[in-house]
This record gives structure tokens, sequence and C-alpha cells, in this order.
């Protein structure tokens, strides 16, 4: 991992995160068309190689847009026009999704938890067993605004079980890269991310893993949509032909980012994102901050978000610029209560003790 130009902040931010320069040289690259023989290679290539990361035998491709965009495609492709949602809610992205089902005309339903704790699988069971089984569950794996990563094996164990036909449409927008993840080996039928976190690209990727029976799902929808109709684009973009043009450079970016993960070893990169967040805590603890998210299996390996307990937040985040980097202020009701750090991509030990030192 170079270290970036010391022209601007180096960032900590829960997404966008910092973009090495061997990745920002790529994406400067002189431009060609998007059916060029190359770049179609490069668009398989990828493709492949977010199955890899995804870990799954089954489907995985990209499109150029947001993740909020792929969570939109989940719903209008995996859920019957007027069917029934059940979201797992702790957070800002988490009640989004809601927000998102209800905007495409289905009918969410959401469980809820505090902000900043986890849900249990037994209440999960409990509510499935007690009504009528939802069209799809909604997972936020990890919850952005918060930092409490979601106990997505066993609350996909318990769907399985109790509702086995219904999807399991997973946001994994801050955990894909940085924190486990077996779409297969887990069930799970939808899962999206963007480029801007723990890829550590710039934003304007998503991409995702659908399974077998999601797609077989989705040919029985109706008005699917037509860039993010899943039944065309996953056959064309594994094919190296989206239908609309993508953002090249980028592409080629995420090829080499990806070839970059293979390289450090997927489990190697797990163990460095949950090091990277124990010395966070460690260094917030010591000095009379506490990690907002009380449940230590519940804290996110990517992001760490830290009840400030009255210290001034904003002096803090004048503190880090001032040595070059950029932390964030806390979100939605959080902000200036708590702050958060993201230590995902291809940050390392070395670079958050110059971020710790500063502070």
């Amino acid at each position: 991992m170079s270290e970036p130009a010391a022209d601007h902040p180096i960032l900590f931010l829960p997404g966008p995160t910092e973009v090495d320069a061997e990745l920002r040289r790529i994406m400067a690259m002189p431009l060609i068309g998007h059916r060029n023989p190359r770049f179609v290679d490069a668009a398989k290539d990828v493709c492949a190689r977010l199955r890899e990361l995804f870990l799954t035998a089954q489907h995985a491709a990209f499109e150029t847009c947001t993740g909020t965009a792929l969570m939109e495609a989940a719903i209008r492709n995996l859920v019957p026009r007027a069917g029934r949602t059940l979201h797992l809610v702790g957070g800002a992205f988490g009640v989004r999704f809601v927000e998102v089902a209800r905007g495409c005309g289905r009918a969410p339903e959401a469980i809820e938890v505090p902000l900043g704790s986890a849900h249990d699988p037994a209440a999960l069971d409990a509510h499935l067993t007690a009504g009528p089984a939802p069209d799809a569950v909604c997972i936020t794996h990890n919850e952005t605004s918060t930092g409490a990563l979601q106990p997505l094996a066993a609350l996909a164990a318990t769907v399985r079980r109790r509702a086995p036909d219904a999807l399991l449409l997973v946001d994994v927008v801050t955990s894909l890269a940085g924190a486990e993840l077996r779409f297969d080996d887990w069930g799970l039928d939808f899962a999206f991310a963007g480029t801007q976190k723990c890829l550590a690209l710039p934003p304007g990727l998503g991409v995702y893993a659908v399974s077998e029976r999601a797609l077989q799902r989705a040919a029985s929808i109706d008005e699917r949509g037509f860039l993010l109709d899943l039944i065309t684009a996953v056959p064309d973009t594994e094919a190296g032909k989206p239908i609309a043009t993508p953002c090249v450079p980028l592409v080629f970016a995420l090829q080499r980012q990806l070839e970059r993960i293979a390289e450090e070893g997927l489990r190697a990169r797990w163990s460095r994102h949950l090091a990277l967040r124990d010395r966070t805590l460690q260094w917030c603890t010591a000095r009379g901050m506490t990690p907002f998210v009380q449940d230590v299996a519940a804290r996110s390996p990517t992001v760490s978000c830290v009840d400030a307990l009255g210290q001034d937040v904003e002096a803090l985040a004048r503190r880090a610029a001032a040595a070059g980097f950029q932390l964030d202020k806390g979100y939605g009701t959080l902000r200036g209560k708590a702050f958060r750090v993201g230590h995902m991509g291809d940050h390392d030990l070395a670079r958050l003790e110059r971020l710790l030192a500063a502070l």
C-alpha cells in the first residue's frame, strides 16, 4: 500500500474512503470504448472475481450506479407488486431500505432495535412463527450510521428455517471486503455494495451477487425496470457487455483492486479490519470515550462509532484536519454526540497509528 499524496486529507470516513495511488493512476487512463475487446475481457474478469469476493458459485455483476440504486433494484426485481417485505432496522440505512420498499409500492414491515444494537435471531424466529411469511427479509449487515454489525449468518439461518420461501436481500455496503461474508454458505439471495467503502475506490459502481432462485423469482415479476432488470443485466454483464455505457476507468480500477484483495487474501483482509477496529476502540476507551455499540460481538470491523460522552467532537475533527486527516462527526441524531472512524479499505495499522497520534 503506497502512501497517498500529501496534497489532500487522508480519509478515515465511513465512505468514501481513501483511494490508493496505484488505483488513482489506473483511473487516469486514456478512455477506450466499452465494446472494445479489452474492456469486454476486463468486465468478464471483474464478474468472476466478484464471485470470489462474495464467496458464491452463482452470479455476481456490477452496474454504474449507487448502492441505493441496487437496493431499489432488489425490491423491484424480487418482491411482487404489493408484496410484503420484513426489514430488520437498527439505524438510518435500515430505515432507508424500508423507505425504498414503500416507494416501490410494496408493503414493508419493520422490526426495530435501538441504535447501536444487534437483532436477536430468537426474536426474529418468534416473529416469523407468529405471522404470515414475507416475500423477502431485508437486512442491513453493517449499519454504517452506528457501527453495529448484525449476526447475519444466524439471522439468515432463522429465515431459511421459518420462512424458506422468503428471499434474503442484504445491504453489505460497509461489510463487503471488510467483514466476513459468505453468500452461498449463509443462503443469501441478493447482496449489494458500492465501490466507495471497503473496496477503497471512488463512488460510481454498484456490485452485487444474486442467487439462482432469486433470478427465478425475478422472471415472474412484472415492471422490473430497464437498466437494473436483473434478468437481462446479469447475463449481459457477466458476458462483458453491460447494456448501458459503464464508467470504464473505474471498472479497470475495480479489476486491479480485486486482484489486490486476492493477493492479500480474503481472510487476511478480514483480520486486518478487526485489528484496526480493536486498536481504534482501545485508544478511545483509554481516553474516556466509549464505543457506541455496547455488545462486543456486534462492533463493526469497518467503522467504529464512538460516544464522545460530552467531549468536543468539532475540536477533535479540527485536530484531525490540522494533521491531514478527515473524520466523521456523527450521522443524523448522533451528529456532534459521537464520531465515526472509517477504518476500512486499504488502511493499515501504521497509518491508523499516525491518525491516533495526531489526535
